[in-house]
């Protein structure tokens, strides 16, 4: 038998390093957009400091962006259906507007 056989019809495999599986925390998210794409980038803000790290940057279409948005939503409704109501924080924890990037 073939090791290399086709998915069955309907089926996406995808592959991924032990890195990628691991996955990344991000505690700020900064959106941006204009007529034919979505870029989400993906930070991560240091505690009690006035610097964070771009960790992965991701560029979508506005469709995509649309069910990227629609999934989360149903997905966050089945959570709290399970666990109860997420709490978003004191405000007191939001970063700084005027945030951006530097090099």
């Amino acid at each position: 038998m073939d090791e290399q056989q086709a998915p069955p019809q309907g089926q996406v495999q995808i592959k991924a390093d032990e890195k990628e599986l691991l996955g990344l925390y991000s505690n700020l998210v900064m959106i941006h957009h204009h007529a034919e794409e979505f870029t989400l980038n993906f930070v991560y803000v240091f505690p009690n400091a006035l610097q964070g790290k771009l960790l992965s940057s991701v560029i979508v279409s506005p469709g995509h962006a649309k069910r990227i948005w629609r999934a989360l939503g149903e997905n966050i409704a089945r959570f709290e259906a399970q666990y109860g109501p997420i709490k978003e924080g004191p405000e007191g924890n939001l970063p700084p507007a005027n945030i951006g990037f530097v090099q």
